[in-house]
């Protein structure tokens, strides 16, 4: 067993590798409702980012919230979701998401 990772340590990583570690998991664990709570973040995400217009645009448009999802258009956007991914990496540490597991 790995030891658990704090959330000082998964606030190292880089938003592109909590972003890799909980999609991890998260396939692993079908967990479908992960999925729909980042969807539901992209807006807020863009709109803390600066990106107000493109905020507005993504809430009609679902097709470009799972696009902005996979692949956020700046690094404001993918660190504006990084307390998502530190949250759901930290509460399912017993799934075999601490950082030994890369």
């Amino acid at each position: 067993m790995t030891d658990m990772a704090s959330i000082e340590d998964f606030d190292k990583l880089t938003a592109k590798e909590l972003h890799d570690r909980a999609f991890r998991l998260a396939r692993r664990r079908l967990d479908v409702r992960f999925f729909w709570n980042l969807i539901e973040a992209v807006p807020a995400a863009e709109a803390a980012a600066g990106h107000v217009g493109e905020a507005e645009q993504d809430i009609l448009s679902f097709a470009q919230r799972l696009d902005d999802l996979i692949n956020p258009d700046t690094p404001e956007e993918a660190d504006a979701i990084r307390p998502i991914y530190i949250s759901y990496l930290m509460d399912h540490q017993e799934d075999g998401s601490g950082l030994a597991s890369g």
